[in-house]
Formats: C-alpha cells, structure tokens, sequence
C-alpha cells in the first residue's frame, strides 16, 4: 500500500520502462537519445525521483509512442497541462485540495472505467449539489462557507467525467444503507435519490442496489473503487479512502481480490433492473 503520489510515479516509471523495452532500447541507449545520464532514466522508471512533463515527452517520442490516448494518460501521471497550454482544472484548487485528493482526480479524469463499493454515502459522481454540499460538511468540521463551496465544487466538476467523449464507464454497488440514511434532510434525500434513478437510466452507468435482506457479504469491510485504464491495465489501482487519506492497493494479487469481490457483490446484489425498481420505491416510500 502505497500513498497516491508514489503511486503516480511508480506507475508513470513502470509504464516507461515497459514501452523502452517494447522499443528494443537499454536505460543506456535511451539515455543517450535524449542527452541524459543513464541513471536519471533508472531514477524514473523505480519511481525514486519526480519527472517532468516535458521529459516524459522526450522519452515517449524516443520510444516512438504514437497512441495519443495513452500519452495523454502518461503526461497527466507526471502533472502535465492541457494540450493548449492551460493546467487541467483541478491544479486551480491546489491551495484547498490535499495532495491525494489532486491525485485521485488526476486518476479518475483518465480511467475508463470505475467500479466502486459504496456502503455509506452516495458516491461522488452520482451526488447532487445540495446532497454534496451535506455530506462535505459533515465529514469535515470547521469549514468555512467559502471552503465548503470550493469543495462542493470540485466534486460536481468531477462529474464531467460521465459526459466526455467517450465517457466514463461506472459501475457502482450501493448498500442498502446509502439510500435509506437522510442525508441533509428528506427534501435533500428525495432529489438524490431522483438523481440516482436518472444516473440508472445512462447508458454508461451500472447501479445496482445490495439490500439488507442480502445478509452479510464481502463489503463490510468498507467501501473501494477500482480504477481501471483502456489504454493500458498496468496502471489499474484500487483506492480506499480513510478519514484523513487514501491508500492505493496496486499489486496484481490485490486488484486481483478487489475484482472478485466486486463480481461477487454484483452477483448477490439486485439486477440493474431491480434495483432502478428498489430506488424508485425508496424515494416513494413505498
């Protein structure tokens, strides 16, 4: 387990290391291509020293790597800015968001894919502002107006995510409890729980509801997403959020467990349509 910075430069330096190889160069020929020591190249790929986007370009052009997608992926890994020359959006809110949090969005605005555990709260991407904004203030005490509105807004930017083109694919598990514990207040809780039932309907969204009556099941140690990448399952990673942190499980035996569990929730959880069903009656009170 590793904290989201070192990650983010292990599997930048991992990545790097498999496409020099994939281009039949040693850390020394690759070194002399670019004009470099061959033991900066090393530092890079072990992830023991930080790399700069615009050397991370240099060697992505020295390995002849043409997938824009997958080039994108890597530029962001080593905090790079937009095409145009404008930062990606969350590095606007560096002053307000700790270091994992920048590092989870960095992640989840290049994944394809998400599936995510969910045994408390609704997650992010699905909240709406008022939902958000309750769930915020709960978990953090102390804040401001002025902060709670910057983190309200952060976590509906991340929602782009589902719009793009093409979108992010998000798989979700809800225990039972997320929809029934009253966030905000019954009015707050109705909207959300609307806005569940839109989300249901998306064709890049899969919710499915675990209800109480499923008994005890692999989730109850807590909630997790696995991020995982089109372009590269290298760089797939599971989060667990703590109270002041979040760990990344990268190992495959690890990403190996989380899926299995994942499937196996998937399996004693409602069908898609059942649970669109589930949540509608929920929010009716039926």
């Amino acid at each position: 387990m590793q904290h989201g910075p070192a990650v983010r430069r292990r599997k930048l330096g991992a990545e790097l290391r498999a496409l020099r190889s994939s281009a039949g160069l040693t850390s020394g020929e690759a070194a002399r291509q670019v004009g470099w020591h061959q033991s900066k190249v090393s530092r890079i790929e072990t992830g023991t020293s930080g790399v700069k986007p615009a050397d991370v370009r240099l060697l992505l052009d020295a390995y002849g790597v043409a997938d824009v997608q997958l080039r994108e992926l890597l530029m962001v890994l080593a905090g790079s800015e937009d095409n145009d020359g404008r930062h990606h959006w969350w590095h606007a809110y560096r002053g307000v968001l700790p270091p994992t949090y920048r590092d989870f969005i960095s992640l989840e605005s290049q994944a394809g894919a998400m599936r995510t555990l969910e045994t408390t709260v609704v997650p992010g991407l699905l909240q709406t502002p008022e939902y958000a904004r309750a769930v915020t203030r709960a978990a953090v005490e102390g804040l401001s107006e002025e902060r709670l509105d910057t983190l309200v807004e952060v976590r509906l930017a991340r929602q782009d995510v589902l719009r793009a083109d093409p979108p992010l694919e998000l798989s979700a598990v809800l225990d039972e409890a997320v929809l029934r514990r009253e966030v905000g207040g019954p009015d707050v809780m109705a909207r959300q729980l609307e806005r569940l039932v839109e989300a249901a309907r998306l064709p890049q969204v899969r919710l499915q509801v675990l209800p109480f009556a499923a008994g005890a099941h692999i989730g109850v140690t807590g909630p997790f997403v696995i991020l995982s990448f089109s372009s590269t399952s290298d760089l797939d990673v599971v989060v667990l959020d703590h109270l002041t942190s979040s760990l990344y499980l990268e190992r495959k035996e690890d990403l190996q467990a989380y899926t299995e569990a994942f499937n196996a929730l998937q399996i004693h959880a409602l069908s898609p349509e059942d649970s669109l069903d589930f949540i509608a009656g929920t929010a009716t009170g039926a």
